[in-house]
C-alpha cells in the first residue's frame, strides 16, 4: 500500500502557487485529456498566449478573473511511489484562516518565494502559521527563476534569509530548491538551467521525504466515535467500539484504561472493513472490542493505563479566529470539539493577541477579530482528554463553534 503525504502550498499573491500545482499535475500526468483541453480554451478565451496550468487549481468563478486564490482547492494524485493530497491555500493576509484549515493536516508545506521580489512579509507569516501548525516539513521553492537568469547567488540569497528567520521557529526539516513552475524547471525533473544545483527536483523530494515517524507511535490513543451493536445470530454479544486511532498503537491483548471512568480491560480483537489485524496504528479507522462489558460510548478515550492523556477542564490553548461577524472576548460562551467529545467552553482570559506578521504579542488587546490569534484561557463543562499539540496534533487540536449558528468560529492548538 503507498503512503499518503499530505501537501499544503503558501506564498504571497503572485508567486505562483496554482501553476506549481498545475504543473506537476500536468508533468506527473495526473490530469485527464478533457481537463487539458477545457484549460487550454479557458487560456484562448482569457488572451493568454501559453496553457495556464494555474485553472487547474483555481476554480471558483472570482479566482480565476482576479488571478488569486481565495479557497483552499484539493487536488490528489498519484506516482508509483505515493499519493499525494495538496492544499493550494490562499496567500492573502485576509484568507489567513483558510490557510489555517488547509494546512492543519499536512505533512509538508510548500512555501513559494518569487525569485526577482525574495522574502516577503506574507512568506514570513506562512512560515510562522506552518510552525504553529507543527508541520514537521517544509520546502522553500524560490521560483521565477528564469526570470533572474538562473541566477545562483541571488537563489542563496533568498535561501540564507529565509533559513535565518526559521531559525527563530520552531522548525525541523527545511530544505531550499530553486524551480521555474511557468517552464517546469526543478519540478518533476531536474534542470538543464540550473546545473550549479546539485539537490533534487520538487516532486522526488516529495516523494522521499521521510513523515511516518512524525505521528506520535508512542502514546496510545483511540477516541472512540460510535459504539456498534451489530445484532446477529453469528454476534449476539457483540460490542464494538469504532473510531479513528489518534496516536500509539494497538494489539489484541494489550492493557487498556477507558477515560473518564478509570475503567480497565484488554483488547480482545481490531476489525476493519477488511478484516480482522493483528495490530492498529495512527490514523487507521479500526473497531476495537474488549475482553469486559465496560460502559463506554461517544467521546471516551482508550489509552493504557501507564500513559494516560490530560484530563482537564482548564485549557491554555493558541486560536486563530475564522468568524466575521463577531469577535472572541473574555467571557465568551462556545461549543467546544475536540476529538469526539462535545462540550461547552467559557473564554475565562485572552492573554495576548499576536501580530504574525512581527511575532509581536499585544497582551493589552481586548479581543480577537477575523483571522487574528491569539492565546487563550477556556473552561470546559466537560474533561478534555488532551495532550499537547507539539506533542499529538489530533488530540491537542479542537474547533470552537456558535451553538446559535452551528457555524465554526475558531480553531485551537492546546499548549
Amino acid at each position: 500500500m503507498s503512503e499518503l503525504l499530505r501537501l499544503a502550498t503558501a506564498g504571497s499573491v503572485d508567486d505562483g502557487k496554482s501553476t506549481l500545482i498545475g504543473r506537476l499535475l500536468y508533468d506527473s500526468k495526473a490530469i485527464f485529456q478533457d481537463q487539458l483541453d477545457a484549460i487550454e480554451a479557458t487560456s484562448v478565451r482569457m488572451g493568454a498566449e501559453y496553457t495556464n496550468l494555474a485553472l487547474l487549481t483555481d476554480g471558483l468563478r472570482a479566482e480565476r478573473e482576479q488571478g488569486i486564490t481565495i479557497d483552499v482547492a484539493y487536488r490528489y494524485f498519484a506516482t508509483p511511489r505515493r499519493k499525494f493530497i495538496i492544499a493550494d491555500t490562499p496567500g492573502h493576509t485576509q484568507y489567513t484562516r483558510n490557510m489555517v484549515t488547509g494546512a492543519s493536516t499536512a505533512d509538508l508545506a510548500l512555501i513559494l518565494v518569487d525569485a526577482r521580489k525574495g522574502l516577503v512579509e506574507q512568506s514570513r507569516r506562512h512560515a510562522f502559521l506552518s510552525s504553529l501548525l507543527q508541520i514537521p516539513h517544509l520546502v522553500l521553492c524560490v521560483n521565477k527563476m528564469d526570470l533572474v537568469d538562473w541566477s545562483e547567488e541571488r537563489f542563496l540569497e533568498i535561501a540564507d534569509e529565509f533559513r535565518d528567520f526559521a531559525a527563530k521557529l520552531d522548525i525541523g526539516d527545511l530544505t531550499s530548491i530553486p524551480v521555474s513552475a511557468l517552464q517546469g524547471d526543478n519540478v518533476v525533473g531536474r534542470s538543464a538551467n540550473m546545473g550549479w544545483y546539485e539537490g533534487t527536483s520538487l516532486l522526488h523530494h516529495m516523494e522521499q521525504v521521510h513523515f511516518a515517524s512524525d505521528r506520535n507511535l508512542i502514546d496510545a490513543r483511540f477516541p472512540v466515535q460510535y459504539v456498534l451493536r451489530p445484532y446477529s445470530n453469528e454476534m449476539p454479544d457483540y460490542r464494538g467500539y469504532a473510531g479513528t486511532v489518534a496516536g500509539g498503537g494497538f494489539k489484541p491483548g494489550d492493557e487498556v484504561l477507558v477515560l473518564p471512568s478509570g475503567f480497565t480491560s484488554k483488547v480482545r480483537a481490531i476489525d476493519t472493513a477488511a478484516g480482522p489485524v493483528d495490530e492498529a496504528f495512527a490514523p487507521m479507522s479500526v473497531t476495537i472490542t474488549l475482553t469486559d462489558e465496560i460502559d463506554i460510548s461517544r467521546g471516551d478515550m482508550i489509552c493504557r493505563p501507564h500513559n494516560q492523556p490530560r484530563v482537564t477542564q482548564d485549557i491554555e490553548a493558541m486560536v486563530c479566529w475564522m468568524d466575521e461577524t463577531s469577535a472572541l472576548t473574555p467571557r465568551t460562551k462556545l461549543a467546544i470539539k475536540h476529538t469526539t467529545r462535545t462540550a461547552r467552553a467559557l473564554v475565562k482570559d485572552l492573554q495576548y493577541r499576536l501580530d504574525v506578521n512581527t511575532l509581536h504579542r499585544d497582551e493589552d488587546a481586548t479581543s480577537l477579530g477575523l483571522n487574528e490569534i491569539g492565546r487563550v484561557t477556556l473552561r470546559t463543562t466537560l474533561p478534555l482528554f488532551a495532550d499537547d499539540y507539539r506533542r499529538n496534533r489530533t488530540t491537542g487540536s479542537f474547533i470552537l463553534i456558535d451553538e446559535d449558528t452551528n457555524a465554526t468560529v475558531a480553531g485551537g492548538m492546546i499548549l
